[in-house]
């Protein structure tokens, strides 16, 4: 995949500047999405989340692995629809093993289980930019008419 169609899926997300948790997209192919966000100082939850040492929310760190490991994943496999259905999150099994600090790049890595009848399972990892997990656990999802 050329860098411009990874470019377009990041484009077309459908979120808002405030809630797109997704930088680019290193990888994709059928099987699997490796993507990165970096999380600036300036996002709107670490104003009141742990007022003396802002940390980013788990839901956040679930919500940004959702939208590169099933979201784009999910957008690259049904490219060929005549209909440009989205797919949106439905169930989660994550464990965290670390935390993420304002100014943390995260980059996260998804393998899709299956992708039938409309409906992703991946397997997905999160680590900083050091290296160090975060997060893993498996995401499902399974795409709905825009």
């Amino acid at each position: 995949m050329n860098p411009s169609e990874k470019e377009a899926i990041v484009a077309n997300l459908p979120y808002g500047d405030g809630f797109k948790f997704v930088d680019q997209l290193l990888e994709l192919t059928d099987d699997h999405v490796v993507g990165m966000y970096r999380f600036r100082e300036s996002e709107y939850f670490y104003k009141h989340h742990f007022n003396d040492r802002p940390l980013t929310p788990g839901v956040i760190l679930q919500e940004c692995m959702a939208q590169i490991g099933l979201v784009c994943l999910g957008a690259y496999l049904l490219r060929d629809r005549d209909q440009k259905p989205r797919l949106v999150f439905t169930e989660a099994h994550v464990i965290f093993k670390g935390q993420v600090l304002p100014e943390t790049t995260v980059i996260v890595t998804a393998k899709k289980e299956y992708f039938r009848f409309g409906k992703l399972k991946v397997i997905v990892q999160m680590v900083d930019e050091h290296e160090n997990k975060v997060a893993e656990g498996w995401l499902s999802g399974m795409s709905v008419k825009s």
